[in-house]
């Protein structure tokens, strides 16, 4: 989708010229959030402005679905990007509806037609149209301006969007909150997005792939697990930072580790001394409790000693709900917070779903970091 090849931009010429950047190649496929990731002064807001050509190309190519950017037509290329900074830039003296309408108006979309995309984008960010589209840029909060600036962006329906730190400025709950809505629109929109950030909690969040930067040169393109897992140098290493697996363990989710079947699991109605007789023959901690598909708890040893009632009676509730979705550096969480190995994972509907454990949790991280274990020996034979 895009592609750039041996990149560079010199800015001045004679001895006070400045290379910001110096032969980079890498590809953004259709449909991928690429993050640029790196220090100010890397280069990787020089690249996403070269993209749609705020800046000049000293030597390389960039290329757009085939076309050389340099061959285009600057003003429509940039209409044909949506294109979102970290200051939102919006228009202070023109309503929300017109901000968001800039690029359709230059485009020649008809009235009828651009109030239907507005509406439409306004819903989209989960701002009521009716109670926003007449009101104007001051009279928001910083996250909802920013959620108008990714409006904006996507305003003309374009394949590639170019952003510029775009949450940096947003207070950190309301920018977990964005970053999440932004997450959600982009499995539904599937655009192709280069997305400029220098913070490393964001990149891995929100990437498909992270490109890191080092004084203008491309150090590490890869996807985020195998950028935390297999660093492949000391400067990516220190960059992503010492706590790479519990960063790891933040891209992994539940439905990857989870039992589906497991084996540990009785009925309400089965009574103590069988569900204790079936623990201590299978060498099971304990025993998930269901009823009609549900897990109304679990039991464990001491309290199925010396009781003749039912499991129903007896199983203590899982003190939180976990999902396939949710990320395994929560469920670490929640077990750190209730002493627990084993937690019930339940579908959307509340049925039981499986099981997650401790072992299998810590099992993944080690197939993770074998391969980096591996890729040592390689390059360090004894």
């Amino acid at each position: 989708m895009i592609t750039y090849e041996d990149v560079t931009k010199i800015f001045g010429g004679g001895p006070d010229a400045v290379t910001a950047l110096k032969d980079v190649s890498f590809e953004i496929e259709k449909g991928n959030l690429v993050i640029f990731l790196g220090p100010s002064g890397c280069g990787k807001t020089t690249l996403l402005r070269l993209t749609n050509r705020l800046l000049t190309l000293t030597r390389g190519s960039i290329t757009v679905n085939g076309q050389d950017v340099m061959s285009a037509d600057p003003v429509k290329l940039r209409q044909s990007m949506g294109y979102a900074i970290q200051q939102i830039g919006l228009f202070p003296n023109k309503t929300i509806a017109d901000n968001i309408s800039t690029v359709p108006r230059l485009l020649g979309w008809d009235k009828k037609r651009i109030q239907e995309r507005v509406d439409e984008l306004l819903s989209m960010v989960q701002l009521e149209p009716s109670a926003f589209r007449d009101r104007f840029p001051a009279e928001l909060s910083g996250g909802q301006q920013q959620r108008i600036g990714v409006a904006r962006c996507l305003a003309a329906d374009p394949e590639i969007l170019l952003m510029d730190e775009p949450f940096g400025a947003i207070d950190p709950i309301n920018r977990e909150e964005i970053q999440n809505e932004f997450l959600r629109l982009q499995r539904k929109l599937k655009k192709t997005i280069a997305f400029v950030t220098h913070d490393i909690h964001e990149a891995i969040k929100m990437g498909d792939k992270i490109a890191i930067f080092q004084d203008g040169k491309l150090v590490q393109y890869d996807e985020p697990e195998t950028m935390l897992a297999q660093p492949k140098n000391h400067y990516i290493a220190d960059f992503v930072g010492a706590d790479r697996a519990l960063k790891v363990l933040g891209l992994i989710h539940v439905e990857e580790v989870m039992d589906r079947n497991p084996p540990n699991v009785v009925k309400h109605d089965t009574m103590a001394g069988d569900a204790l007789k079936f623990l201590e023959e299978k060498s099971f901690r304990h025993l998930v409790v269901l009823k009609r598909g549900k897990a109304l708890g679990y039991v464990h040893p001491r309290q199925l000693k010396h009781e003749s009632a039912s499991v129903a009676d007896l199983a203590v509730p899982y003190p939180v709900k976990v999902d396939a979705d949710m990320a395994l550096k929560d469920v670490m969480s929640f077990m750190l917070m209730h002493d627990m190995r084993v937690l019930a994972v339940m579908d959307g509907d509340g049925n039981f779903a499986g099981t997650v454990t401790y072992d299998q949790i810590q099992k993944r991280i080690l197939e993770i970091y074998s391969g980096e274990d591996e890729k040592a020996t390689e390059e360090n034979p004894k």
